[in-house]
């Protein structure tokens, strides 16, 4: 498998990333996983604007799917070859209101479902195109899911937004690139089931036994270097920071 940081900045734009987005690929076939804010005009560094198989969303917070709705212009008004075929869109029930909600002016009320094959997430294991994927609900706000996805005897696990939670620790065992969010700074904010800090992100991947951690969806405001040294205080295997544009193979 091949990951690519589309972005990687949580809660809004940073002026080097866009929002949570991230593209996995493997046999030719192409996986995103969630689209923020700013994620599509990035995106296209790295793929054409058709050439996605299917999309991810692991909830229906803005900095997560906001772009959806300029993807949506994109599939539904393009002229050249006429409209695309229905892509595959993976999220939390409600995504199709949530975003012709946020759209706002679609033609009818279906309009998304003429682009976007929506598919309800549930705790469940499921074959997306080549890859087996695991998804379990995490702890946050809203109804969230974090993703395993394996290919070729490899796997990678994605966080989602969370808390620490149990299920995010057996949705990463053993996981050779855990991609996990750290948005908090140990010690400065302590608000359960909303968001790790990079402490709390080394401590589930020591107890999960990932092989490797990538921490992102640091938003602006938070210190990624601080961030990287409490989770290296805890976790003794390769800890770096998700940057745009860097690509892992897995």
């Amino acid at each position: 498998m091949k990951l690519t940081v589309v972005g990687c900045s949580g809660s809004f734009p940073s002026a080097e990333s866009a929002c949570s987005s991230y593209l996995v690929e493997a046999d030719g076939f192409r996986l995103l996983l969630d689209m923020g804010n700013g994620a599509l005009g990035e995106l296209q560094r790295h793929c054409g604007l058709y050439d996605l198989d299917a999309i991810f969303l692991s909830h229906l917070h803005a900095d997560h799917c906001i772009d959806m709705c300029a993807y949506f212009v994109a599939r539904y008004y393009r002229h050249d070859g006429g409209r695309c075929d229905p892509i595959p869109v993976y999220g939390p029930e409600g995504t199709e209101q949530r975003l012709t909600t946020a759209y706002a002016d679609t033609p009818s009320a279906s309009s998304m479902s003429e682009v976007f094959d929506f598919h309800t997430v549930k705790p469940a294991s499921f074959e997306i195109g080549p890859f087996s994927v695991h998804t379990e609900k995490v702890s946050h706000p809203v109804e969230a899911y974090g993703i395993r996805v394996e290919h070729g005897g490899r796997s990678l696990t994605y966080s989602g937004d969370t808390g620490v939670c149990g299920t995010l620790d057996e949705l990463a065992r053993d996981t050779d690139l855990f991609l996990c969010e750290a948005a908090f700074t140990h010690g400065k904010e302590d608000i359960p089931d909303l968001h790790l800090n990079g402490r709390e992100a080394g401590e589930t991947a020591a107890r999960a036994g990932a092989r490797r951690l990538v921490l992102t969806h640091i938003p602006p405001w938070t210190d990624p270097q601080a961030n990287l040294a409490h989770a290296r205080e805890v976790f003794t295997g390769p800890v770096e920071l998700a940057t745009p544009r860097t690509t892992y193979e897995i």
